[in-house]
């Protein structure tokens, strides 16, 4: 018999215009002195001024946010929150804000630093302060998620940290703010909501109510994205963008993600490939390994039918003309690979937690040989 637990802790508001009921938000919790947590380019887009003119409570700004946000970044916002004396925090921008923000608002009201809570020397045993969350791009979902990725430059390891105490008070999910992302911006965290949605399908922990949500997302994924990249200013299309990351993150909020979230780590660390890219990479081969060497094969399959394809590998065929039209790269020469010596370096830093929610078990082996059914060259694609 099937047993499972699904839960949504985060209230969500959806859709165009939405942005103007900020105020009533917080309002909500009683907010008195609240911080911004941003970037220069929010500040510059004019965004940051209109908030502070509709909401008096928010005080000042903290916008040195970097992409991929390091222990280090995260810990000068957590002082700055201590200094100040802040009662709540406003996250304004894509995944990297989020994910520092929810832990900085978390250790703000305790005495533990980031390097602690990274380590997992020091752990937070209550709610931090009040925070909404606001994403600027169709990406990450961390708006709705119990999930931050940092990354420990001293280690040099990037790695998630997930606990319920990192779920934003309320996610306030405005497409509009959406049209100031690039087009690279727009392929690279929309690729990323497609790697949500099917990791969380062939995830060991999915279970029926998370398949809907990932179905759901992965289906508006190979719909719009392109869309999305082709007519920037279409605000239908971001709209249906946005829905299919919060839709992908009520699925791996649950379910984790898997193996390409895994590989795709390294491949940040060490060659600067962005996070959406990364997963992009290695996501077809993984869906078709899954499909043909998990005990339940026949699911995957299954899925790929309902997806709109034949089966697996056409659905990783999909997937890889999908990159082609975002002009994401393909073989590991493209992406700076080029040598047996870095190829393994990558392998050797692929087992992060995520790793064992895959369907099929990995060693280092048999990771180096799938790495090898990558392409090497362009001119072998």
């Amino acid at each position: 018999m099937t047993t499972f637990t699904f839960h949504q802790s985060v209230p969500v508001v959806f859709g165009e215009g939405v942005l103007t009921q900020l105020p009533t938000m917080i309002q909500s919790f009683n907010g008195k002195k609240g911080l911004i947590i941003s970037t220069k380019s929010m500040i510059q887009h004019g965004i940051v001024a209109t908030l502070q003119q509709q909401n008096p409570t928010l005080i000042d700004v903290f916008y040195d946010i970097q992409p991929n946000p390091t222990v280090d970044n995260t810990q000068h916002c957590v002082d700055m929150l201590r200094s100040g004396n802040y009662d709540f925090a406003v996250a304004l921008g894509g995944g990297s804000v989020l994910d520092a923000a929810k832990v900085a608002v978390l250790l703000a009201p305790t005495k533990i630093q980031v390097q602690q809570y990274f380590d997992g020397t020091a752990l937070p045993t209550a709610k931090g302060l009040p925070i909404i969350a606001i994403p600027t791009t169709a990406g990450t979902a961390s708006e709705i998620t119990k999930v931050s990725v940092l990354t420990d430059t001293v280690s040099g390891r990037k790695a998630p940290l997930n606990s319920p105490l990192l779920y934003a008070t309320t996610a306030l999910v405005d497409p509009v703010l959406t049209l100031s992302c690039t087009k690279n911006v727009t392929a690279t965290s929309g690729i990323d909501v497609l790697a949500h949605a099917l990791e969380a399908l062939y995830s060991k922990h999915h279970q029926p109510f998370t398949d809907l949500f990932a179905l759901h997302a992965a289906k508006l994924v190979f719909t719009y994205l392109t869309k999305a990249y082709d007519e920037p200013d279409n605000l239908a299309v971001r709209t249906k963008m946005a829905e299919a990351s919060v839709s992908a993150g009520m699925a791996f909020n649950l379910t984790g993600t898997a193996a390409a979230h895994a590989c795709s780590y390294p491949l940040t660390e060490q060659l600067n490939v962005p996070h959406g890219e990364a997963c992009a990479f290695t996501l077809p081969k993984f869906w078709v390994y899954n499909a043909t060497h998990s005990e339940d094969t026949e699911r995957l399959h299954d899925i790929s039918r309902q997806l709109g394809f034949e089966d697996a590998a056409h659905v990783a065929e999909a997937i890889e003309q999908l990159k082609r039209h975002l002009g994401l790269r393909h073989t590991w020469e493209e992406i700076g690979v080029e040598t047996d010596e870095q190829l393994q370096a990558i392998v050797d830093e692929s087992f992060t937690g995520n790793m064992q929610n895959n369907p099929v078990d990995f060693t280092k082996a048999s990771l180096r040989a799938f790495y090898e059914t990558i392409s090497r060259s362009t001119q072998s694609i």
